[in-house]
């Protein structure tokens, strides 16, 4: 400030200096301008990352949770304490393969080093090491706490994964993904495409976590799924011009969703002669509702030492396995909780496949009492449309069975209206709004929840194949 009051030129060192004690003081937003299209504005957009924002040694040390204790841990960015690293990308390049992105938070790793994946507690082995520059690759034998790169070599991790040192177990925060709620059919056109199809498929699906890959066993066909129809088209079109496939894609369809609104019990008995021996397991289980995101929950209530924790556990996979199919229409049930109420079991015939069908079968008939309901995805939906035709979109919202939350004016931008709404009412959307707002409506939309569906509409969606 003296300087400039005193009319003397300020340095520019000084000035980044200080512009970047106001930024990690949280006093000040850099913002620049520029257009990746025209390449303009970029070169200064990563300068400035590297001069304002915090580097690995402003900010506190990452934490985690060590797999075996369970208590909460901290690693500092030091290269001298063992390795933590977060795997946040996985890439297919046509010329090296497959690549890991990664960046490490603390300690080290080298060029052939034998490293952990503490999520899935395998072993990997680190092959080359690659500083990434766009699409130039440099290879480097040493990546240190702070740094961004990539691996060729990894053969079991995934996005949001951790990888740590043998001595020193840590799993980091995962990556939370959202669910998918929109599926398409998709076929190869000719027998020539089925093994392009299938290791594109394949690829992208490690690429993108969000993105599905699932046989239909009712159909036999393969149904791929996303966040939206411009997600879908996007990776319909990767496939067809990266892998070469040649395939054909159905009309979208909305991932609904099951589940049970009360509680209620069932008996599963298997009792039958399979490879030469008789196999028998008989289960009385309940299942009951959820909290919203409670995912699946199995409780044993049989007294211990009753049952070999291994019928358990086999009873638990049949329950998990049924949850893959609801009984209303097929889709996966989601906000369940089974408790294993009594068994018989027999000391010669009683084995894990016999519990294990035994589960899905009880798990199947208590479903089937507990009022199972469909859901559906509900989005979040913005639109901007200029005022003359807000009344005509407003319509047009509510026919969709839409819930109008907020209508707002936007200076020099016209109306916002937000609103939650039905995935199943959104197909071909931008098409309506661009004709009735002639080309000036946009909307935005990402999902929020999971909605019952009406019982009008469920009989069309389970018997009629309607939305």
């Amino acid at each position: 400030v003296t300087l400039y009051l005193e009319g003397r030129e300020i340095p520019a060192v000084r000035l980044r200096q200080a512009l970047r004690r106001a930024t990690l003081s949280g006093q000040l937003n850099p913002v620049l301008c520029g257009s990746a299209l025209r390449k303009k504005g970029v070169q200064p957009l990563l300068d400035a990352v590297v001069d304002y924002l915090p580097s690995p040694l402003d900010i506190p040390p990452i934490e985690g949770v060590n797999p075996y204790t369970q208590k909460v841990e901290a690693r500092p960015a030091d290269v001298g304490v063992p390795l933590a690293a977060l795997v946040f990308k996985i890439a297919s390049d046509p010329y090296v393969g497959r690549l890991a992105y990664f960046r490490v938070y603390s300690g080290k790793v080298k060029v052939g080093s034998r490293v952990v994946n503490a999520t899935k507690r395998r072993r990997e082995r680190i092959g080359k090491l690659l500083r990434m520059f766009a699409d130039h690759r440099e290879e480097i034998q040493e990546l240190t706490a702070g740094d961004i790169g990539a691996t060729l070599g990894l053969k079991d991790t995934f996005t949001g994964e951790t990888l740590c040192a043998p001595d020193g177990p840590i799993i980091l925060e995962a990556i939370s993904f959202p669910e998918p709620v929109i599926s398409v059919a998709i076929e190869p056109r000719t027998a020539a495409d089925q093994d392009r199809l299938a290791d594109g498929l394949r690829r992208l699906a490690e690429e993108d976590p969000t993105f599905v890959v699932r046989l239909d066993e009712n159909t036999g066909q393969t149904l791929i799924s996303g966040m939206g129809e411009l997600h879908l088209e996007i990776l319909t079109d990767r496939l067809m011009r990266e892998f070469g496939v040649s395939g054909r894609v159905s009309r979208p369809r909305v991932s609904y969703r099951e589940t049970v609104t009360k509680r209620a019990e069932g008996e599963g008995l298997f009792e039958r002669q399979t490879g030469g021996r008789m196999h028998f397991g008989h289960v009385w289980l309940e299942v009951g509702p959820l909290p919203t995101g409670g995912g699946f929950l199995f409780e044993n209530a049989v007294p211990s030492g009753a049952l070999s924790p291994d019928f358990v556990e086999a009873v638990e996979r049949g329950c998990r396995e049924a949850m893959e199919s609801g009984v209303l229409a097929g889709y996966r049930l989601v906000d369940v909780k089974a408790r294993l109420l009594d068994v018989e079991w027999d000391e010669d015939a009683s084995s894990e496949l016999a519990f294990k069908v035994a589960g899905t079968l009880a798990f199947g008939q208590a479903v089937e009492e507990a009022s199972p309901v469909l859901l559906e995805p509900v989005m979040d939906l913005e639109t901007v449309v200029p005022e003359l035709y807000t009344g005509e979109v407003m319509g047009d919202l509510n026919a969709r069975g839409a819930e109008i939350r907020e209508v707002t004016s936007r200076a020099g931008e016209g109306q916002r209206i937000r609103a939650f709404v039905p995935l199943a009412k959104m197909f071909g959307y931008a098409t309506d709004l661009r004709s009735l707002t002639q080309g000036r409506g946009t909307f935005t939309m990402e999902f929020h929840h999971y909605a019952e569906v009406d019982q009008q509409r469920v009989d069309a969606i389970v018997y009629g194949g309607g939305w």
